[in-house]
């Protein structure tokens, strides 16, 4: 997972992301491809 400041470049880099708030931090998951995951905050 990496940690980046800029979170809509990743989301549209698959079409299967999705932007998720947990615990007041942001991720980027993606269930098809595992890949493509990230956290900000």
């Amino acid at each position: 997972m990496k940690v980046r400041n800029s979170l809509k470049s990743l989301k549209s880099r698959h079409r299967d992301c999705r932007v998720i708030r947990r615990r007041g931090r942001t991720y980027v998951i993606n269930k098809t491809n595992r890949r493509f995951k990230a956290r900000q905050g």
